[in-house]
């Protein structure tokens, strides 16, 4: 069941939001398996389980070596059909969808007049419609802005009942090859041939999964669009493969930030752009020749001048770790800011992303961080920090 924006005498926005923190379908998984519950884009979030193997490290290595099982069901799930769909999605994203095929994920933005981001998606041409995943923190705001720019023709739909489980990691396809999927119809692609950024329907005995090969930590894996009230018995099926263990907030943002993905609300806000956070590959080609989409102006103009700065990537000097807003300098001046940082679990030392002045951003570059009153030397090092592993 979901609930559906197609009416625009419905308010979509703040009414729909809700008033105080929800709970994930898998809120009693969760603590049932000692999980440490945080406020989190408007959900009680598990952000590391305290049991035996678990914390923050333990896990970060666990998915970089096994799988982790990750609960994003506070993220958005969009489904946009109707007539004139594609062409209304196209007038809000600089996204050329005649080139995403059946199947096809792409990633992509949603844009201010300004240029200024307003969040980061993944769009899917589901075949018989497109299929949306937004931030959690910033759906209520999506849902809003895209009814706000789609013709009433174009049905937006909020699948809120469904859960999103991310299984990550080199041994995540091994271990849902075990639960044998069957695809939805005969002749397409199972779960272990679909390559990154491919998706497709599939059963798991009655149940309906949506899948795509996909996630946030760099490293081959799935995301996996469940029923909400099927989703402790499939979290439960996947963690009974021996390479899978439940993993929390916290190592999931460690893994991003190795991965050098850009996080919402802290790296691309709606004071950046995407020519200054690296991020003109979700600007097709034709979009960048054409325009016609939210921003287009001053983004091709970004474009075609060069951006004033950079987001880069930061390795530090000890054990410190820099944090938001924490300032960059090279030699004694401010350069720019911190927007993530922490330690890397993989690499045994602090890394970190920042905006700095496109003069500074050279690989190479010798900067410092103002950490806590001391500066701690760091070097602008090429994104991501580690190599992505996904399966192509």
């Amino acid at each position: 069941m979901s609930d559906t924006y197609n009416n625009p005498d419905e308010p979509a926005h703040p009414d729909d939001a809700p008033s105080g923190p929800e709970r994930l379908p898998l809120d009693a998984w969760h603590r049932q398996r000692g999980a440490r519950m945080v406020p989190f884009a408007g959900y009680e979030m598990p952000v590391q389980y305290v049991v035996e193997g678990g914390g923050i490290i333990a896990e970060h290595l666990w998915t970089r070596s096994h799988a982790g099982l990750f609960d994003v069901s506070h993220m958005g799930q969009l489904e946009v059909s109707g007539e004139g769909a594609a062409a209304a999605l196209e007038a809000a994203l600089p996204i050329d969808l005649a080139t995403l095929k059946p199947g096809g994920v792409r990633y992509s933005l949603l844009l201010d007049e300004h240029g200024g981001i307003l969040d980061d998606l993944m769009v899917t041409n589901a075949v018989h419609h497109f299929y949306l995943v937004v931030n959690g923190a910033t759906k209520w705001d999506d849902i809003a802005h895209l009814r706000e720019h789609l013709p009433d023709a174009v049905t937006l739909s909020h699948l809120a009942d469904d859960a999103l489980l991310a299984l990550q990691g080199p041994e995540a396809a091994t271990a849902l090859a075990r639960l044998g999927l069957a695809p939805m119809n005969d002749g397409w692609p199972t779960a272990q041939t679909i390559t990154f950024m491919q998706a497709a329907p599939f059963r798991w005995g009655e149940v309906p999964l949506r899948i795509s090969r996909s996630g946030y930590t760099g490293e081959d894996g799935y995301e996996i669009s469940v029923p909400g009230e099927h989703a402790a018995a499939l979290a439960d099926a996947l963690c009974a493969q021996p390479e899978v263990k439940p993993i929390g907030l916290g190592a999931r943002d460690s893994l991003r930030l190795e991965a050098g993905l850009p996080l919402y609300g802290h790296d691309i806000t709606a004071e950046t752009d995407p020519v200054e956070a690296g991020l003109t590959f979700a600007i097709n080609k034709r979009r960048r020749s054409e325009g016609g989409f939210l921003g287009a102006n001053p983004i091709l103009a970004a474009l075609a001048a060069g951006p004033a700065r950079k987001r880069v990537g930061l390795a530090l000097e000890g054990r410190m770790a820099a944090r938001e807003s924490d300032a960059v300098l090279r030699a004694g001046s401010a350069t720019g800011r911190v927007t993530s940082g922490g330690f890397a679990p993989s690499l045994g030392r602090p890394i970190a992303m920042a905006y700095v002045e496109a003069a500074d951003a050279a690989p190479g570059t010798s900067l410092e961080i103002e950490v806590r009153g001391k500066r701690i030397a760091a070097t602008v090092v090429p994104l991501p920090f580690i190599p992505h592993r996904y399966f192509r």
